[in-house]
């Protein structure tokens, strides 16, 4: 659906993989039905083992095929693009407004917290 689980704001000297294991983490005790988890390729390498071996579900890679030439829409990938440009509406998550990463993640949620109250509403 695109919709967030947890949000979670580090420097940028964190590299990805390392953020998402942080992300994960935290995740493993709240979110204990968790089986599939989808990245791109950024991720692949060891951070797809270490989830099989510490949180005991699967994460797969949707990577774009070699061949393909020009834009095509990939599966899943699409549902967090659609995300991020959900998140471009609201101006405080277009410019990095915040001076603290904990304000950061409060604004995602803010928006994400509107934007399920808004589709209950109609």
């Amino acid at each position: 659906m695109g919709l967030i689980l947890m949000v979670l704001v580090l420097p940028a000297n964190v590299q990805d993989r390392e953020g998402a294991r942080q992300l994960l983490q935290r995740c493993s005790g709240i979110y204990k039905a968790l089986r599939l988890i989808w990245a791109d390729g950024g991720y692949a390498g060891q951070l797809i083992t270490w989830v099989k071996g510490h949180l005991g579900c699967r994460l797969e890679i949707v990577k774009r095929p070699d061949h393909l030439r020009g834009f095509k829409v990939l599966p899943r990938r699409w549902v967090v693009e659609r995300t991020f440009g959900w998140f471009g509406r609201y101006r405080r998550l277009n410019r990095d407004y915040e001076r603290l990463a904990t304000s950061g993640e409060v604004m995602v949620y803010l928006a994400m917290t509107r934007l399920m109250l808004r589709r209950l509403t109609k």
